[in-house]
């Protein structure tokens, strides 16, 4: 089937599925190697570890690497902390340019943890932080074996996740300097991937990004349709302040967020606790994500259609030659 949407500018054409092959298996395989380093909330060892792997793989394939550095005092405890967003990019010169993003941060304290005892503890963040990040890498893999027909930016927020509930302020940090500050040209829009490896993996359409670019949002849920990738559901539920709002809303980029609301489901909660482990992901769950942004990436065949005036004036006249 092939679904054409004419927008304001361009025309997007939906072709059937193709392009290299997502390995879930493998994916899974970085969000073990994440979490075998511990917790990795900021100025931890496991932190420090996580962002040396991170470049180990970025570098083996990525046209260009930018690491953005920044300092945040957190709110909570008063500390101040030196940050990292880390952005690899792959086909620098195409005219068009998307952001597929994620944050590598976990929470530092387990504070939605039933234990008392234990919510000033950091979480492994098997699924908060890590299944983003697995995602990512194993994009970066397939496109340093098979370049990218677009420009792609990953690009690794840091600082997303020391807020404090009900103070939108204090959370998404590496999305809100990365906006501030863009270290690349402004890209056409962008895609956040947060909570990505859940084992019941549901993908509702969060409300802002309807709101922030309803395209995007229709684009990607009919082609997870047209692939058979039943965890994404059109059904509109939550909003939420995520890495795609700061981009959005101070640096203009059209941004949408897939995120599943409830870990595991909304009988039980893992989210912000200690068990937001490894055993209650799954690498299908991943699988599916991955395979709509490998569909993404090598099939969102952009047309620019809307010529200037002077292009059109200038298609008119006679050659010189």
């Amino acid at each position: 089937m092939i679904r054409l949407l004419i927008i304001t500018g361009f025309i997007t054409l939906s072709c059937g599925p193709s392009g290299p092959d997502f390995d879930e298996d493998h994916a899974f395989e970085y969000l073990l190697k994440q979490c075998d380093f511990g917790p990795r909330n900021p100025s931890s060892e496991g932190y420090y570890k996580c962002l040396e792997f991170m470049l180990e793989e970025l570098d083996k394939t990525a046209d260009d690497i930018i690491i953005q550095e920044f300092s945040y005092q957190e709110k909570k405890n008063r500390t101040r902390h030196e940050l990292q967003n880390v952005i690899a990019r792959y086909n620098t010169d195409s005219e068009f340019q998307t952001i597929i993003s994620c944050h590598w941060d976990t929470r530092p304290w387990a504070d939605s943890e039933e234990n008392r005892k234990d919510r000033n503890q950091p979480i492994i963040g098997a699924n908060d932080g890590a299944s983003g990040v697995a995602v990512l890498l194993e994009l970066a893999k397939i496109m340093g074996e098979s370049p990218p027909p677009i420009g792609v930016n990953l690009v690794f927020f840091d600082g997303e996740d020391m807020g404090i509930p009900g103070e939108n302020e204090t959370y998404c940090q590496g999305s809100r300097f990365f906006a501030k500050n863009l270290p690349i040209p402004k890209p056409n829009e962008a895609i956040n991937l947060d909570m990505v490896a859940d084992k019941q993996l549901h993908l509702p359409v969060e409300k802002y990004s309807l709101e922030f670019h309803p395209e995007l949002v229709r684009y990607l849920w009919n082609r997870a349709d047209d692939l058979g990738l039943d965890a994404f559901d059109i059904t509109p539920q939550n909003a939420i302040y995520d890495d795609h709002v700061p981009l959005y809303q101070i640096a203009g980029i059209p941004a949408i967020d897939l995120i599943d609301f409830k870990y595991p489901n909304s009988y039980a909660n893992f989210w912000h606790t200690m068990d937001d482990l490894p055993e209650n992901c799954s690498a299908e769950s991943l699988g599916q994500v991955g395979r709509l942004m490998v569909d993404y990436i090598y099939n969102r065949c952009l047309l620019y259609t809307s010529p200037s005036p002077r292009d059109v004036e200038e298609s008119r006249m006679p050659s010189s030659a």
